[in-house]
């Protein structure tokens, strides 16, 4: 069974117009609401996929700054290397001077191309992170309005006004979530 929240949002609004034509005011009342909530639930449910697939993608971003950045930290070491072969043939009475300087030229730039990748690496994690806190408060939108659905549908089902008005506190704390996820 496939989670296709458009689809679900127009198969709620098709039996929200059915309902309508039963020229029930409740039942009108309560058919509006499924109408309702199924957009959020939808609307939600998008935009938890987004947030989802950003996450993914900050953290592949990070992986790859991370590779950056131990290949920077690498070319570090062999320069250092390089730099202390030729300070011992100084030692020995040959003149490498210029290559010395060299090399602590290149590991400047090796250690300053690392400590980039690593800024970029915690950048791209922060962002991850972002990205998939908003997921999960999203999931809890979704999953709280899609409650409130079901309880408007028991609500039809047994013409009692409480499933009404708790469909309509559960969608009332989706919408507060949904909301709070862009707004904090």
């Amino acid at each position: 069974m496939s989670h296709d929240p458009a689809l679900e949002a127009h198969e709620h609004a098709e039996h929200a117009e059915h309902a309508v034509q039963a020229h029930d005011p409740f039942i009108s009342r309560v058919s509006i609401t499924v109408a309702v909530l199924a957009v959020l639930a939808a609307t939600a449910g998008s935009l938890e996929t987004v947030e989802g697939g950003r996450a993914i993608t900050a953290s592949s971003a990070a992986v790859l700054a991370q590779d950056r950045a131990t290949d920077a930290w690498n070319e570090y070491q062999a320069d250092s290397l390089k730099r202390h072969l030729y300070e011992i043939a100084g030692e020995e009475g040959h003149d490498h001077k210029a290559d010395i300087g060299q090399q602590r030229v290149a590991q400047d730039k090796a250690r300053a191309q690392a400590q980039a990748g690593e800024a970029d690496r915690d950048r791209e994690l922060a962002a991850s992170a972002r990205h998939e806190e908003r997921h999960h408060w999203l999931t809890g939108a979704a999953t709280l309005v899609e409650i409130g659905i079901a309880l408007s549908t028991v609500a039809i089902i047994t013409r009692r006004r409480i499933f009404w008005l708790a469909a309509l506190g559960l969608g009332a704390v989706g919408i507060a979530l949904f909301a709070g996820v862009y707004l904090a």
